[in-house]
């Protein structure tokens, strides 16, 4: 699986996070993550990051700086389960209005240095992300 997505962060230096629905279960389910998701057979790299974070935030972007590739493999029962490589770019905001929908139950703006108040609830490849980004 190909995996896009954006670090966003706003003007007044707060980054955005978003939690998938309880319903959705899956690997990052109950964590915060930063919005994305799986790229579409056709899609470029840009189309796929910019149609996640509408489907899922509601906001508009312009993809700023891209960041360093990385992979998950997640194992069970000595078998590959989950094979993710994530593609992700640092995005600002263009417009639109953050309401969650799609597969997103909630969103949350957080300052950058109070990142480490819920950093044990944020996913650890969003923390590799968030690392890679230069947020944290």
């Amino acid at each position: 699986m190909v995996a896009v997505g954006a670090v966003i962060e706003d003007d007044k230096g707060r980054i955005l996070l978003v939690k998938h629905k309880p319903e959705r279960g899956g690997f990052w389910q109950g964590k915060w993550i930063c919005p994305g998701g799986e790229l579409e057979l056709g899609e470029t790299i840009g189309e796929g990051i910019k149609r996640e974070v509408k489907e899922e935030t509601g906001l508009e972007i312009e993809l700023v700086k891209p960041l360093s590739a990385f992979d998950r493999i997640v194992k069970s029962a000595g078998e590959v389960s989950l094979h993710v490589v994530y593609i992700d770019y640092i995005v600002k905001l263009v417009g639109g209005e953050l309401k969650v929908n799609s597969d997103v139950g909630e969103a949350l703006w957080v300052k950058k240095d109070e990142l480490d108040r819920i950093w044990e609830d944020i996913h650890e490849d969003a923390k590799k992300l968030l690392k890679l980004a230069g947020m944290v």
